[in-house]
């Protein structure tokens, strides 16, 4: 059995970074996907400007330790990026006592695709190092 998960989109917000109490670097971003999006009949459409209408879906992607670390430091809204992982999902109780469900891409590798939209002289990541 093999759960493996692999998007191409671009980045929604800057990745938010942080360490947990045992040291783990933990980055999570949100990578969005864009398809055709169909009508009724199952067919394509134009929109308003004449161009193929889109439906976008929004994933949740975690990355621990030093991919983490990386994506912390090189990756920023707008940027283009590739990612393997695994879909992984999640269920607990809210201060209500509300159960509550969530599902997460935990990624093994992320592969930049474009630069990212910050300067030339903060987040710059022409010298980003390859990620595996």
């Amino acid at each position: 059995m093999t759960n493996i998960a692999i998007l191409t989109g671009r980045i929604a917000r800057d990745p938010d970074t942080r360490e947990t109490k045992g040291g783990t670097n933990v980055a999570g971003i949100t990578v969005v996907t864009d398809r055709p999006a169909r009508d009724k009949d199952g067919k394509t459409y134009k929109d308003e400007n004449g161009y193929t209408a889109k439906e976008s879906e929004f994933h949740r992607v975690t990355c621990f330790n030093g991919l983490a670390k990386t994506v912390g430091q090189y990756c920023s809204k707008g940027q283009l990026v590739s990612v393997q992982g695994r879909i992984h999902y999640t269920q607990w109780e809210d201060k209500d006592g509300v159960t509550r469900y969530g599902t997460e891409i935990l990624a093994d590798k992320v592969d930049f695709l474009s630069r990212g939209n910050g300067s030339a002289d903060e987040n710059d990541n022409t010298d980003a190092p390859d990620i595996d």
